[in-house]
């Protein structure tokens, strides 16, 4: 007896320790978190602040009117709060979603088979579950949207032990799966997923822009031939060398998301292409889950706030007509812009 209380007085000091270890990294990640946000709010203050403090008197001399200043300080204002507005927000958890399902608080659309299968949907998530019955119907659920060749091992976290949905992917930093993954922001300190990605898309046109301006604001103190010392002159020199950088990785980026916006695909999906299983094999032009640029913006923008938007993976043969080359006049027909991908130059 005295050795089996030995052991369980061990089990529990480890236990201890291990949650112990566990809070301590939670703690270290929030404070990394904040002191990213804190140092990405500070280095907008010092860009914008060395125009006013070298020369607080330039802007309002210069364009005659406030509301120049006014404008340029409104739009500081809505970037940084774009931040943190896309900083907070959830990226569209797999175990929200499941709930979400359940609790009837959500709306499965088929992208695909909508006329066929909506009724039946509606009529399954219609019906009162038990408790026991829930993962028996997300299960219903995810399954429809795979193949049906395709095995439940295969959309089955092993972290999380729940059912996948296509596009998603656990990640490790946040410890959960997200819908449609694009990835993990170091400088948001959140995922990038169903939810957020239209915020994070408006996060990096409202930084652009700012970048941009700032730019222009630094070549025109610097063009003025103001005299001043020479270490003011050499920190705008050295500020602006800095921002054109920024501004040129921006610019990419916001161009790139551009990009996935209107093809409907996903860093992670593009980055990992020969890796996701349904991608494997699919030749690059193709992409899965377009319905065109129109269907893809309004998608984009609209209709992944209000419910989780889960899409299946199409069968082989909307892939094979997904594959085939269109000419100009399909183009002007906008065929290859209602579902296709694929056009010939």
């Amino acid at each position: 007896m005295a050795a089996v209380d030995d052991l369980c007085v061990r089990i529990r000091d480890t236990h201890d320790r291990i949650s112990d270890r566990c809070s301590q990294m939670s703690d270290r990640e929030k404070k990394s978190k904040w002191s990213v946000r804190v140092m990405l709010v500070l280095l907008h203050v010092i860009f914008v602040g060395l125009i006013f403090a070298l020369k607080p008197d330039l802007l309002w001399r210069n364009n005659g009117m406030p509301w120049y200043t006014m404008m340029y300080l409104a739009l500081l204002l809505a970037t940084i709060s774009q931040y943190f507005f896309t900083s907070y927000s959830e990226p569209g958890y797999v175990i929200d979603a499941m709930r979400a399902g359940n609790e009837m608080h959500a709306t499965f659309v088929n992208t695909c088979t909508i006329s066929k299968q909506s009724s039946s949907r509606g009529a399954n998530l219609g019906q009162p579950e038990s408790p026991n019955s829930s993962s028996s119907q997300w299960f219903k659920i995810v399954s429809d949207l795979h193949p049906p060749s395709s095995s439940s091992r295969e959309w089955t976290c092993g972290y999380c032990n729940v059912y996948q949905p296509p596009r998603s992917k656990h990640c490790h930093e946040c410890d959960k799966c997200v819908l449609q993954f694009d990835h993990h922001c170091v400088w948001l300190g959140t995922c990038i997923g169903l939810k957020n990605h239209c915020r994070f898309w408006w996060y990096l046109l409202f930084q652009t822009s700012l970048a941009a301006w700032t730019i222009i604001l630094y070549i025109h103190i610097l063009r003025q031939h103001i005299p001043m010392a020479w270490w003011k002159n050499f920190l705008m020199t050295l500020a602006l060398c800095i921002l054109i950088l920024i501004f040129i990785f921006l610019l990419l980026l916001c161009l790139f998301h551009s990009y996935l916006a209107m093809t409907n695909q996903t860093t992670y999906e593009l980055a990992r292409r020969r890796r996701v299983p349904y991608l494997r094999g699919l030749p690059e032009k193709v992409q899965p889950f377009s319905q065109g640029i129109c269907k893809n913006l309004s998608t984009f923008c609209f209709s992944r706030k209000k419910s989780y938007l889960l899409e299946p993976i199409p069968s082989v043969e909307e892939l094979q007509n997904r594959a085939v080359s269109h000419t100009w006049l399909d183009c002007i027909m906008c065929k290859c812009f209602l579902g296709f991908s694929n056009c010939c130059t």
